[in-house]
């Protein structure tokens, strides 16, 4: 893990030498500290250009910039003129220390000079395609059949779930890890003959370490649209919600007969036909679960459906060139039939060029690694063949929960904040670097996506459970992050032993692992991820470098006094009651600060959530996540907030000309206009962010209030969400001639009125239009006032009576979806078109309603 130590090494010192306005120190100082900048910037780029060869150096480079690193950042302590803690270390001690780490580094870099020098492939490895290439290389993604292999089971469990029985069944799935037992119960859940079939479906992950009220929480919210009573007891409410209802409730990674204990007194058995799906790797628990029906047993592929699998997902739709069909076939006969491994060779082989010999190298690899039938090692060979700049990336999944489906934007956020990054050419931002490398990763199939947005983007993903097991591994023998929530109480302890003062860097913490925290050597950790209630209120002193403090779930009575001492802090994440204090601008590095409240709406209706005039004095910042008011600057000549990027939710009254023209390199902004008052024309001030791309603009508690004169878009935009603003459907006009506009929402009654006629001109590439609860009648449209529409979607439009049969005519269309209440004659209106597209030899077209 040396090149993500060297990059965030090189980050920190650069900002030291060059930012003078964060960091003034002396001309000395900034030249002793370039004098080690110089030489860990040549070998990044021997990491980058040699990574067969840097495995010989790693763990010395990695060490040795961790400890400049420490050694810069404490000395940055020393130099921040409010902080009051004993001196780390004297001016003298500092020149010793860069001494040390410039005269060692030296030491390295002769090495790495013959190593390059004797390597007579110099060429071919700068230009490697095995661990060099970068996201553009990668094959597009395409919708690729993952049922290879499985259309048997398929078959089979579609029959059980359809079946003619009336009584509640338990169809329990059961294999080994990796065998496609998710993969098979989510085909048979999404299949439209299941759909059709039950009148509601609900997904839940247990995994090992499992709660009984989290279920069934997640079981309820999955139900939302038919909850219509509030009750403290959840499962309460997922019995009287199932209740003369035909369900399919799927379990998946179910681990102990505990959990159906707990399950099934809230699965009525009405005798309509009600199933559970369940998916396990322990055969006790299948027989357990229902003992009268038979489980159905996964079984590992054959050599035909492991080379059809392998070549799928290589090639996409694409024919496999002759010359590497053989070998082709070998690599897939050395997977064993385990379709995880299958799936992660093939991420290797498509980021490699498609010769001969490449191909017989990874061959030769996972033959030789697959002697005894280890699945681990071949998950191995996928990180060995990661390039560097993406297994920093990967490994910090690792820090997260079992089964945790990770928010993209979030795992985006802390990717910048780590430093992890390389700096992107042209106009692109860090967070968007972060994206292609997320995207980077799933098509190399090391990073599962859990859902995308409506316009194909990542939205949530996370890790196989034989992948994440790789990933703690790995991480925790790369000193790079440990997560304690693996480890046995004697493992911990010798653990922090061997590696409590040698730069173990990120931790991520439950509340059973406290105790072992407080025990660490706090001025190495950098990072601390927080789940599950566990309090950081009396710890924080001991971790004075702390760069990372997620603690959003983790709820403080008022902020620390020691949080602001954190100097070196980029982000920070927490869940707090009370008033945000001025002294929060101490942190002067922050990037992102994510705010969550106890009772916020109340709080944000009462106007009792205000940030401090002192944000102003926060120049670094790139989002601030809250809920509440921004302060008017009153007069303030600062330049403003000019790397912000996201702000939300805050009150409409903020969007005054002089706010944001203070933030006007905004790109994503959410809005709450619930306390607007006629004649407001805040709104028509947002022309001045012409950067913004994402806007969602709601009131809270309904209202109609909004008037064509208080509406003026930014023409950038790209997506947008309106919610409860009343916006009457005649003047749907300014939002139709948005020419960047690709996904629009209108929820919760956003428009008014009963009638919706758009015009020629109007959304031209609108991509994504979803209207959901409206009292819409009539819409009267052409095919060509949509010409760029992929998918329409219809969410409880209870009074509309039809669509115009010439939406189909749209030729990008790919779906039409009607949900929720709906007239049988829209539904009809879906159907019909779809026969109609059919008859004309269109089989793009998809219709779920």
């Amino acid at each position: 893990m040396a090149y993500a130590a060297v990059l965030s090494l090189a980050q920190t010192a650069g900002k030291v030498i060059l930012d003078q306005d964060r960091y003034s120190i002396s001309r000395n100082k900034k030249q002793q500290i370039r004098s080690i900048y110089e030489p860990f910037i040549f070998l990044q780029g021997f990491l980058e250009d040699f990574p067969e060869k840097a495995n010989i150096v790693d763990g010395r480079i990695r060490d040795l910039a961790y400890e400049a690193e420490v050694v810069i950042e404490s000395f940055m302590l020393e130099e921040a003129p409010t902080h009051w803690w004993t001196v780390l270390a004297s001016k003298s001690k500092f020149k010793h220390q860069m001494r040390k780490i410039r005269a060692e580094a030296d030491s390295i870099t002769r090495e790495v000079m013959a190593i390059k020098n004797n390597s007579s492939d110099a060429v071919q490895l700068g230009d490697s395609s095995v661990a060099g290439s970068s996201p553009s290389r990668l094959a597009p993604v395409t919708k690729i059949d993952y049922v290879v292999g499985l259309h048997e089971d398929l078959l089979e469990i579609k029959s059980r779930l359809c079946g003619e029985s009336p009584n509640l069944q338990v169809i329990t799935i059961v294999g080994m890890g990796g065998i496609g037992k998710t993969t098979l119960a989510k085909c048979a859940y999404d299949d439209p003959l299941t759909v059709q079939q039950f009148d509601i479906r609900a997904w839940v992950t247990v995994s090992q370490d499992y709660n009984a009220e989290v279920i069934f929480s997640s079981l309820l919210a999955s139900m939302e649209e038919f909850n219509t009573e509030s009750s403290e007891q959840s499962s309460e409410s997922v019995f009287k919600i199932l209740k003369g209802r035909r369900y399919l409730i799927v379990m998946d990674d179910i681990w102990t007969t505990e959990v159906w204990d707990d399950v099934r007194c809230i699965l009525p058995d009405d005798g309509n036909g009600s199933r559970v799906m369940l998916t396990t790797r322990e055969t006790g628990v299948a027989a357990y679960a229902d003992h009268l029906s038979p489980f159905h047993k996964m079984r590992l592929m054959d050599d035909d459906q492991s080379w059809n699998l392998l070549r799928q997902m290589v090639f996409a739709h694409q024919d496999c060139p002759p010359e590497l069909e053989n070998i082709g076939k070998e690599v897939a006969r050395c997977c064993k039939g385990l379709p995880l491994t299958i799936v992660v060779v093939a991420g290797i082989l498509s980021t490699m060029d498609s010769n001969l010999a490449s191909w017989r190298k990874i061959a030769q690899d996972v033959n030789s690694v697959t002697v005894g039938g280890q699945c681990e090692k071949v998950l191995s060979l996928s990180y060995t063949h990661l390039p560097h700049y993406l297994r920093s990336c990967f490994l910090y999944m690792g820090g997260f929960p079992e089964d945790y489906e990770v928010p993209v934007s979030k795992l985006i956020r802390l990717w910048v904040a780590e430093g992890f990054l390389r700096r992107p050419k042209g106009s692109k931002t860090l967070e968007e670097e972060a994206g292609d490398c997320l995207e980077d990763l799933v098509k190399r199939n090391l990073v599962l996506v859990t859902k995308r947005k409506f316009d194909g983007r990542i939205k949530r993903c996370s890790l196989h459970d034989l992948m994440r097991d790789l990933c703690i591994r790995k991480a925790c023998e790369e000193k790079f992050l440990v997560n304690f929530s693996r480890w046995k109480a004697q493992n911990v302890t010798k653990l922090i032993s061997v590696e409590g003062k040698n730069n173990l860097r990120r931790v991520s913490v439950t509340p059973s692992s406290l105790p072992y925290i407080l025990k660490l050597y706090g001025l190495t950790i950098h990072t601390i991820l927080c789940f599950r209630g566990i309090s950081v209120e009396n710890m924080l002193e001991r971790f004075r470098l702390l760069r990372v403090l997620d603690a959003r779930d983790v709820y403080v009575s008022l902020f620390p006094d020691e949080l602001f001492n954190l100097f070196h802090l980029v982000y920070l994440a927490i869940y707090i009651h009370g008033r945000i204090p001025s002294a929060i601008s101490k942190l002067r590095n922050l990037q992102t600060l994510i705010l969550r409240a106890a009772n916020e709406w109340t709080l944000f209706r009462s106007h009792r959530i205000c940030l401090p005039q002192e944000i102003w004095m926060m120049p670094q910042l790139r989002h601030l996540v809250f809920c509440g008011r921004l302060p008017d600057p009153e007069g303030r000549t600062a330049s403003g907030l000019n790397n912000l990027q996201t702000l939300s939710i805050v009150s409409h009254a903020m969007c005054s000309e002089r706010i944001l023209r203070m933030i006007r390199n905004l790109k994503k902004l959410e809005i709450d206009c619930m306390d607007s008052r006629p004649g407001d024309n805040y709104l028509n001030n947002l022309v001045h962010l012409r950067r913004l791309e994402d806007l969602k603009l709601r009131s809270s508690f309904g209202g109609a209030f909004c008037q064509k004169d208080i509406f003026t878009f930014p023409r950038m935009l790209k997506r947008l969400t309106l919610s409860r603003v009343a916006l009457p459907w005649d003047e749907m006009t300014i939002v139709g001639s948005l020419p960047n506009l690709r996904v629009l929402k209108l929820t919760h009654q956003a428009c008014k009125g009963y009638r919706w006629e758009t015009t020629d001109g109007e959304f031209p590439l609108l991509e994504f239009l979803l209207i959901e609860q409206s009292d819409l009648l009539h819409w009267i449209t052409e095919s060509s006032h949509f010409p760029m529409l992929k998918r329409l979607m219809l969410d409880d439009c209870w009074q509309l009576a039809e669509i115009p049969e010439d939406i189909g005519e749209i030729p990008t269309l790919e779906l039409v979806e009607v949900k929720g209440r709906a007239k049988r004659s829209l539904v009809n209106s879906v159907k019909r078109i779809l026969e109609i597209q059919r008859g004309w030899g269109n089989d793009t077209l998809q219709v779920v309603a």
